[in-house]
C-alpha cells in the first residue's frame, strides 16, 4: 500500500514514518526538504495551498496520513502583537492552509481514488486554548470528551474543527473512510524529559488542562486508524492524549484551587488523570497512552 504523508518533514511525521516505513510504501509531501532521517524515502515538494502539487503527490497512493498545518493562529492578536517588527505569515495563513489546504487535498484524494485518509487535527477543536476574549472557556462536564460542545473563538482552533466537519462531507459524497484525531501538546523524548526537569508548582489554572500526548502514542493511533478503517465508522473523531496532565499536582487538586466552582465536575477525576478522556478511542481501536512523562522524574 503506498501511503502520502503530508507535512513530511515536520516533527509528528519523524514518528508516523518510523511506525509505518517498514511495512507501506511512504512518500513525503511538504514544502521543504526533509531532515536526513526521512532522506531514503520519496519526497514531493509542494504546498497545500496549491491544488496542482496536492494532485501531484495524491497521484498512485491508496491512502493519506495529512499531518501538514499551521500550528498556530496566525491572526491572534496576541501573537501579532508580540511578533511587533519580526517577520511572521500572513494573517490569513493559517484560515487558508488549514481549511483550503485539506480542501485541495481531499479533492486530490477523489480524483486519485484514495480509500482512507487520517488526518491530525487538534484538541483546539474544543476552543479552550488561544482564547482572544475574556470569557473562560465554559466546560460542561469532566472528563471532557468529543461531545462536549465547542466554543472556539480563534482562526486555528476554528479550521480544525471545521477541518473535521470537511472531512465528514468528502465521507459522505464520496465513501472516503475519514479519521480524525484531536491530540494535545504533542511530546517527543526529549521534551518530556524537559518537562520531568522543569517541573514546578502549578500558579494558576491552565487554559490548555495541562494536556499532552507522546509523539510515539499519536503516530500508533495514526496508523491503527489506517489500518482498521473497514471496521470504524466511516467518519469519526477521536481524542489522542496522555492518560496524565502535565502538572505535578493532583487533577481534582487543581480544580479545587484554581476552579473550585467545577469541583462537583471533577469527583470521578482520579490521580494525575488527564481532563480530556480518550475512552472513545479506546473502545474503537484500543488506543491506550503508552508514555508518560514521569518516568523521567
Amino acid at each position: 500500500m503506498k501511503v502520502l504523508i503530508t507535512g513530511g518533514s515536520g516533527r509528528l511525521a519523524k514518528y508516523v514514518v518510523r511506525e509505518l516505513e517498514q511495512d507501506y510504501e511512504l512518500v513525503l509531501f511538504s514544502r521543504s526538504r526533509p531532515p536526513e532521517d526521512r532522506a531514503h524515502l520519496t519526497w514531493i515538494q509542494g504546498d497545500l495551498n496549491c491544488f496542482q502539487d496536492c494532485q501531484r503527490a495524491a497521484e498512485g497512493v491508496q491512502g493519506i496520513q495529512h499531518l501538514g498545518a499551521v500550528p498556530y493562529p496566525v491572526d491572534h492578536p496576541q501573537i501579532r502583537t508580540q511578533a511587533a517588527g519580526r517577520e511572521i505569515p500572513a494573517f490569513d495563513m493559517t484560515m487558508r492552509t488549514n481549511i483550503m489546504g485539506a480542501y485541495y487535498l481531499m479533492q486530490a484524494a477523489v480524483q486519485a481514488g484514495v480509500k482512507v485518509v487520517v488526518m491530525a487535527g487538534s484538541n483546539c477543536a474544543l476552543g479552550h486554548g488561544y482564547r482572544i476574549s475574556d470569557r473562560p472557556f465554559p466546560i460542561h462536564y469532566l472528563p471532557i470528551d468529543e461531545e462536549h460542545p465547542s466554543d472556539v473563538e480563534d482562526s486555528y482552533s476554528y479550521s480544525k474543527l471545521v477541518g473535521e466537519e470537511l472531512l465528514a462531507s468528502f465521507t459522505r459524497a464520496y465513501s472516503i473512510r475519514t479519521s480524525v484525531t484531536r491530540p494535545a501538546g504533542i511530546c517527543p523524548p526529549e521534551r518530556r524529559k524537559a518537562m520531568a526537569e522543569n517541573a514546578q508548582p502549578a500558579t494558576g489554572w491552565s487554559d490548555w488542562l495541562w494536556g499532552w500526548v507522546a509523539s510515539e502514542d499519536v503516530a500508533w493511533a495514526h496508523r491503527a486508524l489506517m489500518e482498521k478503517a473497514e471496521e470504524l465508522p466511516p467518519h469519526d473523531v477521536y481524542f489522542i492524549n496522555g492518560a496524565d496532565t502535565t502538572a505535578s499536582e493532583e487533577s481534582r487538586e487543581l480544580v479545587a484551587r484554581f476552579r473550585p466552582n467545577l469541583l462537583p465536575l471533577a469527583q470521578g477525576l482520579k490521580g494525575h488523570q488527564s481532563f480530556i478522556s480518550t475512552e472513545k478511542a479506546r473502545r474503537a481501536f484500543g488506543y491506550q497512552a503508552r508514555c508518560t512523562w514521569r518516568e523521567y522524574l
